[in-house]
């Protein structure tokens, strides 16, 4: 017969954890209506409206190649990513990554400021 091992003791398994790291909020296109229509006398359906159009609107423009500049909140513009060599991080064996397009944001001096 084996051996049973003691059980451990109460204290260490109600030993206090490690503090939880604090989750950072995510604030969502709909609050973000909610608020503007509070502010602005508006329906939340309206300023819902209004942003989703904002959303096409930027998707659109940035699409054709155009740079978004928002005043007071930066630049977005897409940059071309050239293709070149990386590693799988599993195996390290070399890999081809190839050419792709990224948005990029450039936040403006007051965004900078102001965070």
């Amino acid at each position: 017969m084996a051996a049973k091992k003691p059980a451990a003791p109460a204290a260490a398994a109600a030993a206090p954890k490690a503090p939880a790291a604090k989750a950072i909020p995510t604030v969502t296109l709909k609050q973000l209506a909610a608020g503007l229509a509070e502010t602005h006398e508006l329906s939340k359906r309206a300023a819902e409206a209004i942003l989703n159009d904002l959303v096409d609107t930027v998707t659109k423009r940035l699409k054709k190649g155009d740079k978004i500049r928002l005043t007071g909140l930066g630049i977005l513009q897409v940059r071309a990513r050239p293709a070149r060599m990386g590693r799988n991080p599993a195996t390290g064996e070399a890999i081809k990554i190839k050419a792709s397009k990224k948005v990029a944001f450039r936040p403006a001096k007051e965004l900078k400021e102001a965070v």
